[in-house]
């Protein structure tokens, strides 16, 4: 039996025995973040703004590089276009080159606002359907080619406009579809084309939305442009859940997003891309860490210039702390298959009242595997509505279920089926057309669904809602406390093991727990704190 024990002093200890004090140097850090760039990257974007406002000038570019390296930033993004701004050319030469001679590297960004016809919907953005809009956003980005090897696209490469000329050009289609096959032209004729007519060795990425729940309706299609562009990255913003304007997102929406969007993107997936705005240092870091969790190959801080000000000094400062362990984590997780209850979300499917449903589930310490399509050998499942997209659904189903796989269906997938039959493993998780409200399952609400959903699986778990499970490759178990209140947790595997803390963020967490043979019972894991186990 090993007895309990207090994380939080065995961290310290090892962090000061091998040399590093809580906080690292600014130059530990800057030769920590080199070192582990191969493993997990860490990157900021200067927008076009920051360009004129804080690049301009060598002083500018000094203190920008300085802060980079206390924060281990090692590539930064250099933004020619946001907003209806072009930024000067020698600006963004000179920025390019001294962050290059410096020892960074180096991309480009456009954010395609402000430009050509501005869409009857929401209005930063433009139509796309218009000559005048196609003809300029051609000339963006011949324009960051010119300067640039590789560049991202923020995500705001989508239409919402139904003007009168959208109407015509759109016919008997649906405005998704419509929307979808546009923007696939748009991509390929007017950024692909152009930019790399300019420079052959261009790669352009784009970046998708954390809303993938909706990317079809504006025109993102996951499927054709992911295989069109050189890389894709995933919006991984989750905000703290009450903020008035930013709020409504759980922490597990990035998780879910990066998970997804890797699985169809493959090798082309880089990284996730967070922000300061609704939040404050827990939820500030806990974007990190669901990014790093989800084997992000980088993790993007944006923007400098926001980061500069609010509530970005301390969420930064908060994050300083956490990088030594992040990258610990993205070894722990980088390339390793996941176990647990397969959660397909097809693209473009529609969720009819079930949104993100997906990031709500994953809250119930239900540890879900994202993936882009159903398959009827999986060992145990989740389905919402949104698996109605599948023309097989129902036949998968019947398979699954006839395998004796235990399968958790909405109600609103429920009151679809087409047949009476019943099984003992079909579990149906009452949604209500209110994904939130699953936040107020009780503990006891929860024991039964989570342990006829992980028995394929060999374990138990028993926790308050709000605390996620993760089950990566053969030997590692990842728990998240999302609570504002330290909680108590129990987790039996069906064998003997021998389990040890890998990663405790934050770093002096007090997470508290014994081991006997195949049971860890957690007294204490702190508020907001995650915890790798390895066995």
């Amino acid at each position: 039996m090993i007895e309990a024990r207090s994380i939080r002093c065995l961290i310290a200890a090892a962090l000061l025995i091998g040399g590093w004090s809580v906080v690292a140097s600014a130059e530990d850090l800057w030769e920590l973040a080199n070192r582990n760039k191969d493993v997990l990257r860490i990157a900021t974007l200067f927008t076009a703004q920051d360009v004129r406002d804080r690049l301009a000038t060598d002083e500018g570019l000094d203190s920008a590089m300085d802060w980079c390296r206390k924060t281990g930033v090692t590539h930064a993004f250099i933004e020619s276009f946001r907003d209806g701004y072009t930024a000067e050319r020698k600006a963004l030469e000179h920025a390019r080159d001294r962050f290059v001679e410096s020892g960074f590297d180096v991309s480009g960004c456009v954010t395609p606002t402000g430009f050509g016809k501005t869409s009857t919907g929401w209005r930063v953005v433009s139509c796309y359907t218009n000559a005048d809009t196609q003809q300029r956003i051609h000339e963006i980005f011949e324009y960051a080619a010119s300067i640039f090897d590789e560049i991202m696209i923020d995500d705001f490469l989508f239409t919402d406009c139904e003007c009168e000329e959208c109407q015509q050009a759109r016919g008997t289609q649906a405005w998704d579809e419509y929307r979808c096959d546009l923007m696939v032209r748009v991509s390929r004729d007017r950024i692909l084309a152009p930019a790399r007519a300019v420079n052959p060795n261009v790669k352009v990425i784009l970046k998708y939305p954390q809303w993938y729940s909706a990317l079809h309706e504006r025109g993102y299609e996951v499927v054709r442009q992911t295989a069109d562009y050189d890389r894709i990255w995933v919006g991984t913003e989750t905000r703290d859940y009450d903020d008035p304007q930013w709020g409504g997102k759980v922490q597990y929406e990035a998780y879910f997003i990066m998970r997804w969007l890797g699985e169809i993107g493959g090798a082309k997936c880089g990284g996730g891309w967070f922000d300061p705005y609704g939040t404050h240092e827990d939820t500030y870091v806990e974007q990190a860490r669901q990014t790093v969790l989800a084997d992000a190959k980088e993790m993007l801080l944006f923007c400098y210039g926001s980061l500069l000000g609010g509530t970005g000094p301390a969420n930064v400062a908060r994050l300083r702390t956490e990088i030594p362990h992040l990258f610990e984590l993205a070894s722990l997780v980088r390339g390793q298959p996941l176990r647990g209850i397969a959660a397909p979300k097809p693209p473009n499917s529609k969720p009819r009242g079930e949104a993100y449903v997906y990031d709500f589930v994953g809250m119930l310490g239900l540890p879900l595997v994202p993936t882009a399509t159903i398959r009827d050998d999986a060992k145990a499942a989740f389905l919402p509505i949104q698996a109605m997209k599948d023309p097989q659904l129902w036949p998968k189903l019947r398979r699954m279920l006839d395998s004796g796989a235990p399968v958790l269906v909405t109600d609103g997938l429920a009151e679809r089926f087409t047949t009476s039959q019943s099984y003992d493993n079909l579990l149906t998780l009452k949604v209500g057309g209110d994904p939130k409200s699953l936040l107020q399952l009780s503990r006891e609400d929860l024991a039964p669904i989570r342990d006829k959903m992980l028995a394929p699986f060999g374990i138990r778990f028993d926790a308050p809602n709000k605390v996620a499970l993760y089950l990566i490759g053969d030997r590692c178990v990842v728990i998240e406390n999302f609570n504002d209140q330290p909680i108590d947790a129990t987790l039996q595997f069906d064998k003997p093991i021998d389990a040890k803390a890998a990663v405790v963020l934050p770093v002096d967490a007090d997470v508290n727990f014994s081991c006997d043979a195949g049971k860890i019972v957690f007294t204490t894991i702190d508020p907001r704190t995650l915890v790798a186990l390895t066995y």
